[in-house]
């Protein structure tokens, strides 16, 4: 029987308590967010001659949903066995060798925690793993938050690239991010220096458990999880502009390429929903706010429900695994 390390896990738990304006921070965004998409559509349907449900049905009406779902289903299965792979290798780099076929049923799992946040379905993995396998709790957190900061920088990465790309139809707080990823990758430098411990060499904060990923990462490894992560934006690139085509609006694919990476980079901010997506679907295209409501609602939201729903169909075995010993 594996060792069960309950303090660690318990240490995960009680780190779950935040502040009450944490907490309601993602649903005031949510609620100001979807306000803007009230205002805009309703402004727009009444321009119409018609009210905010017929006119949003309209939308809908129009779409072919078998087509959609064509795209969808394998860009969605295709997100949920790359993304795994990506979990898989950290773990075995910095944690324990597991199997990438012992990494499917929690991570699909814990795609039903990510409803509401992703970084709580990734704690999840680590609570997991801490019980499954006797990983110390917080070295598992510890390779979580590697993968998290992996994913800024890729986001950061394609979303400069899409400023680039697209620089004049982007509004100017939008603009801001290649400065905000020139910023990251000189802070960068300096925190992969300090944990890779060629800079202040004694300093206690780097021997923390929290920090054990960092410790042990080379510069190579960051670059292999934005490499291999960076195929799920080439294909979502394709998928999402062949599906905006099936809402009626046009748009290249180099279009797309600037404008979906800024977009996703939006999508990482807190709130339910993707709210701040949606939103930025209707800033980006503020002459067709139904057509780009209805498909960023569908568009974020089938996505993050459809993988919480091969969590449902994984987790049964999820819990065999943590529970059977």
């Amino acid at each position: 029987m594996n060792k069960v390390v309950v303090p660690e896990s318990s240490s995960i738990q009680g780190s779950s308590k935040r502040p009450l304006w944490q907490k309601l921070l993602p649903w005031l965004t949510t609620i100001v967010c979807f306000a803007f998409l009230y205002t805009r559509v309703n402004s727009a349907a009444v321009s119409q001659g018609s009210t905010l449900v017929p006119y949003l049905a309209q939308v809908f009406e129009k779409v072919s949903w078998w087509r959609w779902l064509s795209m969808m289903v394998p860009y969605t299965l295709f997100f949920f066995v790359l993304d795994s792979l990506i979990i898989w290798k950290v773990i075995n780099w910095f944690n324990v060798k597991v199997s990438y076929a012992r990494i499917l049923p929690v991570r699909a799992s814990a795609f039903i925690l990510s409803l509401v946040n992703e970084q709580v379905g990734k704690g999840a993995i680590a609570i997991y793993l801490n019980r499954r396998d006797g990983v110390p709790g917080w070295e598992v957190a510890s390779s979580m938050i590697f993968v998290m900061v992996c994913e800024f920088y890729y986001l950061a990465f394609w979303a400069t690239i899409g400023i680039l790309i697209q620089w004049q139809d982007f509004p100017p707080v939008l603009r801001l991010i290649p400065w905000i990823g020139l910023g990251a990758g000189v802070f960068f430098v300096g925190f992969f220096l300090f944990f890779s411990g060629r800079i202040v060499p004694n300093s206690r904060l780097r021997q923390r458990a929290l920090f054990h990923a960092f410790r042990q990462a080379k510069l190579w490894q960051y670059g292999a999880v934005i490499i291999l992560r960076s195929p799920v934006m080439l294909s979502a690139v394709v998928v999402y502009t062949l599906s905006l085509r099936l809402f009626g609006v046009e748009v290249g694919f180099i279009e797309m390429m600037g404008y979906l990476p800024v977009i996703l980079f939006g999508a990482v901010a807190p709130g339910p929903m993707r709210s701040v997506a949606i939103v930025l679907w209707v800033v980006l295209f503020p002459d067709r706010p139904a057509e780009m409501s209805a498909f960023g609602l569908v568009q974020h939201n089938f996505f993050i429900f459809f993988n919480a729903s091969m969590g449902l169909l994984f987790l049964k075995k999820a819990n065999r695994e943590l529970l059977g010993s």
